[in-house]
């Protein structure tokens, strides 16, 4: 019996007018509403990502055809236009925050474009979507020293839980990077479980913190998307992000390298 395979699609910003540092992650109100009207055509029952992470350790039943929209960073866009069309649907839905980028007090002003303030996360979370953490001001966690890394983790978890009165069970990595030690860190800071990109369909042998997603984006058309929940080509829909990916990727552990060669050294 093969193994069952769930989308998780990946969302940002929702807007009318994006910029330039946001552009090609975001997605237009219409064709969002466009792209959840295809998940009600298609017969998908979005879940949240606690739902899927909880079955898959229990055993519980999922719904048939499970899909999950996640949101990161917390643009307003998401309040503003993809909130009425997920309350239209009756869907469910994540949203990740980077806590430091919410307008309020502990905004450190590193938000890319016009963010949610602390009311707008809490209407999100009484309208049903599940609220996470994706750090307090959005490093690259695997380049992040264990005290640093640990800072963003709890910072992020306890902001969450003082301003929405629950502590977040999910967390999303930024940029997706993550690595045993930051996925072992996120655990221990008391996530439940984390979704990676990965641009592939989440199976249950990828273990709670390293879940796939597959990239929305402002060119993705309602062919490709149709596609992607259907697990289909998603493979050669991102060969050229793999191709990167897999080349920064190296870049990557070679600065760390030379970080942990400079440490040893002082």
């Amino acid at each position: 019996m093969a193994e069952a395979s769930v989308p998780i699609l990946m969302y940002h910003s929702v807007a009318t007018a994006p910029n330039d540092a946001t552009r090609a992650l975001s997605v237009a109100p219409e064709a969002f509403a466009e792209q959840l009207a295809l998940i009600g055509d298609l017969g998908l029952i979005p879940v949240t990502t606690a739902e899927l992470a909880a079955s898959w350790r229990s055993g519980s039943p999922l719904p048939r055809r499970p899909v999950l929209i996640t949101f990161d960073d917390g643009y307003e866009g998401v309040h503003r236009h993809a909130l009425p069309v997920l309350a239209k649907h009756g869907f469910a839905a994540t949203l990740f925050v980077s806590t430091g980028w919410i307008r309020g007090a502990y905004d450190t002003g590193g938000g890319l474009d016009a963010m949610l303030d602390w009311n707008q996360v809490r209407e999100l979370a009484g309208a049903g979507c599940e609220i996470g953490g994706h750090s307090h001001t959005h490093p690259q966690l695997d380049q992040l020293d264990d005290d640093r890394l640990r800072e963003e983790l709890v910072r992020c978890r306890e902001i969450v839980t003082d301003e929405l009165g629950a502590r977040p069970a999910s967390f999303a990595y930024p940029y997706g990077y993550s690595s045993r030690r930051v996925r072992t860190a996120v655990r221990t800071a008391g996530f439940a479980q984390a979704l990676a990109v990965g641009n592939g369909l989440a199976r249950r042998r990828q273990g709670p913190f390293a879940l796939h997603r597959v990239t929305v984006r402002r060119g993705t058309d309602a062919e490709e998307f149709t596609r992607l929940l259907e697990g289909r080509a998603i493979v050669r829909n991102f060969a050229k992000d793999r191709a990167l990916t897999k080349g920064y990727a190296v870049l990557r552990r070679a600065r760390q390298v030379r970080r942990k060669a400079s440490r040893s050294r002082v």
